[in-house]
């Protein structure tokens, strides 16, 4: 976590180190105007760790301008891990391996997002930085999928749900010692399906003009129907749901590349 906030301190003092002069050379821009940008990125984001998910968008060129200034169609899709607050990594006391305590599920968001992209400020040809702001909103498909660790039972390892530990009779017995295969548990993934919506500024760092590099700086909104429980509550006295959401909000951080045609 503290990393992430690294992270976010780094990106806006620089953008406060350069926006100064991005705004200065918006008045006497003489950049060209590109009808499509397409970048690819990773992000972070404060549900996430460091690497939080990957990220496509396109802006597209329109006709009519904002209060003069060009405007951009904006679709995105990424996918994105969301972590439960308070999920820890821990080492067994049989083995060197680790595994998240209490986790029994990943959520992995898949958003689908749609806006308006404005050019406040262009670049000056190859030099300074372009801001933009961005609104976007769109549906999620929510993919929770079983997380799975490996016990020791007698002189045998083998994976199993962390769900059906301590389940009652005939449930695997034995402690866990690590995690289990990433890809352990797709196939009995649960879908659920929410809505998001994002505020964003993206800062275009590119050194040539037919290609982009830069951040996209925001904050994002989502909600689900119901709560999706990641580490279910283990008090006696509380419902599973108990410290598990169905509304998350989210600072973020992409690092994007791409072209502009």
């Amino acid at each position: 976590m503290r990393t992430i906030y690294k992270l976010k301190a780094i990106a806006l003092t620089s953008w406060l180190l350069v926006s100064g002069n991005a705004w200065a050379q918006n008045a006497d821009s003489d950049d060209e105007t590109y009808r499509t940008i397409t970048t690819y990125g990773i992000t972070s984001n404060t549900n996430s760790g460091v690497l939080g998910g990957l990220s496509f968008r396109q802006a597209k060129l329109l006709s009519g301008d904002f209060f003069g200034m060009p405007q951009y169609r904006y679709l995105s899709v990424e996918l994105v891990n969301v972590k439960h607050p308070k999920e820890l990594q821990t080492t067994s006391n049989f083995a060197s391996s680790r595994y998240i305590y209490g986790k029994e599920n990943y959520l992995f968001a898949l958003r689908g997002q749609y806006g308006r992209e404005i050019k406040l400020f262009d670049r000056n040809t190859d030099e300074g930085i372009a801001v933009s702001g961005i609104f976007a909103a769109g549906p999620t498909l929510g993919i929770i999928k079983p997380y799975y660790v490996k016990i020791q039972e007698g002189n045998q390892t083998r994976s199993v749900a962390y769900s059906s530990l301590n389940q009652g009779s005939g449930s695997p017995q034995g402690a866990p010692i690590g995690s289990g295969g990433f890809f352990q548990g797709l196939g009995e993934s649960q879908l659920t399906v929410g809505l998001n919506v994002k505020a964003a500024l993206s800062f275009e760092l590119s050194t040539f003009r037919n290609n982009t590099t830069g951040i996209e700086v925001g904050f994002l909104a989502e909600a689900f129907p119901n709560k999706i429980i990641i580490i279910p509550n283990p008090g006696p006295n509380g419902v599973r749901e108990d410290g598990n959401r169905s509304f998350f909000t989210s600072a973020y951080v992409t690092l994007f590349f791409g072209n502009k045609k």
